[in-house]
C-alpha cells in the first residue's frame, strides 16, 4: 500500500467512469471506510453511499457514475471545516482502493441529494461525489473542464506560505519540518482551484488562514470546506512522517491581507 504522500501526489479528481456499479467488495470498503472517519474539528459528519438509480441523483459533469458519497453536518461553528477535513479522508482512502472521486457542490441534482440524505432542519449537505472506477479516457466535457479551471496547476509555495508574518514568503528549504506537510496541503484541490488557504510558520506552530475570493451562499462557506480539505492532506502527512501535534485555536492577531480569515493553528510537539 503506498503511503499518504504518494496518494496525494498520485490522486485527481475523476468525472468520468466506466460506466458499471461497484463490486460488492469495493462498496463494502466504501462503507467501512465512511464509517470509521474522524475529524479533529467537532462537527460530526454523517456520510451515506447512494444509488444513484435508486435515488434519481445525477450531475451534468459526471458521466458512468452509478454510486455517489454524501455526507451531511449539523449547522454549528466548524461544520464545513469538519466536514472537508472528513470528506477528503474518504476520497484519499478511496483513491488507495483505484476507485475515482470528486467533490461536487453546484453541478448536482441538490433536492434529490438532500432527500437522499434525508437533510433535516439545521443540517447542511454542502458536498458529494460520485465513486467508481475511472474511465481510461476523459470525456471531452471533463478535458474543457480541466483545463478552464487549470486543475493541475497550484499557486508557488511561497505565494502561500509565510514566516513569521505575512509579509516574509516562506521557501520550502526554510520551512523545516513542516515542509512536507505545506507542500501537501499546497497540492489540495479546491472549488474552481481557488486554493484559499494561507499559512503562518511561527517557531513550533503553523497559523493557517482563508482567503476568501467566493461569495457564500445557502449551503455556508464553501471555501471552509476547502480549508478542511486542505488541512487533511497536512495533518495525515505530519502523522504519517512522525511529526506529533494538534489544531488549536490560538489567533496569533496578525496583520493579515484583506479579506483573510483566521482558522485555525497547529501547535507541533517539541
Amino acid at each position: 500500500m503506498s503511503g499518504i504522500v504518494d496518494t496525494i501526489q498520485g490522486r485527481r479528481s475523476v468525472r468520468t467512469f466506466e460506466n458499471k456499479p461497484l463490486t460488492p467488495e469495493d462498496r463494502a470498503y466504501v462503507e467501512g471506510v465512511i464509517q470509521s472517519i474522524e475529524t479533529p474539528f467537532g462537527a460530526p459528519v454523517e456520510f451515506r453511499l447512494l444509488d444513484a438509480a435508486e435515488h434519481g441523483l445525477k450531475s451534468p459533469v459526471i458521466v458512468g457514475a452509478h454510486e455517489y458519497v454524501a455526507a451531511k453536518v449539523e449547522r454549528i461553528p466548524g461544520a464545513e471545516l469538519a466536514l472537508g477535513f472528513a470528506f477528503e479522508c474518504f476520497c484519499l482512502r478511496a483513491a488507495e482502493r483505484g476507485l475515482g472521486t470528486v467533490m461536487l457542490a453546484a453541478s448536482l441534482s441538490r433536492k434529490s441529494f438532500e432527500e437522499a440524505m434525508e437533510v433535516g432542519p439545521g443540517e447542511v449537505m454542502p458536498v458529494a461525489s460520485p465513486v467508481g472506477y475511472p474511465a481510461a479516457k476523459l470525456s471531452l466535457r471533463e478535458s474543457m473542464m480541466r483545463k478552464a479551471i487549470k486543475s493541475d496547476e497550484r499557486l508557488p509555495f511561497s505565494r502561500v506560505f509565510f514566516s513569521g508574518s505575512f509579509g516574509t514568503p516562506l521557501s520550502p528549504s526554510d520551512a523545516g519540518r513542516f515542509e512536507e506537510p505545506l507542500e501537501m496541503l499546497r497540492l489540495a484541490p479546491s472549488a474552481t482551484n481557488k486554493q484559499p488557504w494561507r499559512a503562518v510558520v511561527d517557531g513550533d506552530t503553523v497559523h493557517f488562514f482563508e482567503e476568501h475570493s467566493l461569495k457564500e451562499s445557502a449551503l455556508g462557506d464553501i471555501q471552509k470546506v476547502d480549508m478542511g480539505i486542505a488541512l487533511s492532506h497536512f495533518l495525515l502527512t505530519a502523522q504519517e512522517r512522525g511529526l506529533e501535534g494538534r489544531f488549536v485555536t490560538r489567533d496569533p492577531e496578525a496583520a493579515a491581507p484583506k479579506g483573510t480569515e483566521y482558522i485555525t493553528s497547529f501547535e507541533a510537539a517539541r
